[in-house]
């Protein structure tokens, strides 16, 4: 079976083996709102190389389970990260050295760029980024509307519209909890988390004094809500918030600072350990590209 995404040679193999895809064509309030899913799909790949056709929609590719590698920077996706590849890339592929499950979405639209570049995405250049719990679960519930879409076109258009904007939502730190709304304890920490902007590091304790919990049941409830450990998602959050700050201009020195960590060495090899580059080439890379 073929997929919009990956290129099939005549006398090459398809891909096999569980391939689901849907397309959507937008309702009118999703063309109004300027950004929506045109293609969804997951598969789960053998090893070898897979070319990827360039597309005028932006492609996210997700590794849900195994790892990958794209050509395009030398970029190394593993479970639970993902690459975001600009419009119209031409000569992409990945390969894998191992079975992969992956996910993609097609983003298209007058404001496929803001949307993407609020997403962590480069206008020009293939970006790894980190992927959170329920952005994951997200990703796997727009493939599933998008598959339906044949039989209830509306429905699965809103659908979709409100999935996309859930990813945005969780990627900038507020509440989006893994089958539902948050409870109010867990909701507490992560408001206390955002509201100095990352600033502030709170300990595993500090986290479960604040929701008024043990720390064990915390940290259990936290992860069974959010989807991972407290720290970690602290960590993912103070990164993002790094990124924008350089974007900003702001100095590497300066952007650890405003997240909390004032050794620059400890901030940038957190910083590369999550992105997948170092802080000083991340904003090398968004200037040349400004």
């Amino acid at each position: 079976m073929n997929s919009t995404v990956f290129k099939t040679k005549a006398g090459e193999k398809e891909i096999q083996s569980l391939v689901v895809e849907g397309f959507h064509k937008p309702d009118q309030l999703a063309q109004s709102s300027g950004v929506w899913i045109a293609v969804a799909g997951s598969a789960m790949l053998t090893p070898g190389t897979y070319e990827l056709n360039q597309q005028k929609a932006w492609t996210m590719i997700i590794c849900q389970q195994g790892s990958f590698f794209v050509n395009l920077n030398d970029l190394k996706i593993k479970s639970r990260e993902c690459c975001m590849i600009p419009r119209f890339q031409e000569g992409a592929s990945i390969r894998m050295e191992q079975d992969a499950r992956v996910i993609w979405l097609l983003v298209d639209g007058p404001l496929a760029d803001d949307f993407m570049s609020k997403l962590g995405a480069m206008p020009h250049r293939a970006m790894k980024q980190g992927v959170l719990p329920s952005q994951l679960k997200l990703a796997r519930h727009i493939v599933q509307a998008a598959v339906r879409i044949g039989s209830v076109k509306e429905a699965s258009s809103a659908q979709l519209q409100q999935l996309l904007w859930g990813l945005l939502a969780s990627h900038s730190g507020q509440a989006v909890a893994m089958d539902a709304v948050l409870s109010h304890e867990i909701a507490k920490v992560i408001d206390a988390m955002r509201k100095n902007q990352y600033r502030d590091s709170f300990s595993l304790s500090d986290m479960a004094n604040l929701s008024r919990m043990p720390v064990e049941t915390f940290r259990k409830r936290f992860v069974s809500e959010v989807g991972m450990p407290p720290q970690s998602y602290q960590l993912f959050c103070k990164m993002e918030r790094a990124k924008t700050l350089l974007k900003t201009g702001m100095t590497v020195r300066q952007a650890g600072v405003e997240v909390g960590m004032e050794d620059p060495y400890h901030f940038s090899k957190t910083f590369k350990n999550i992105v997948g580059m170092s802080p000083s080439h991340y904003s090398k890379t968004i200037m040349t590209r400004s």
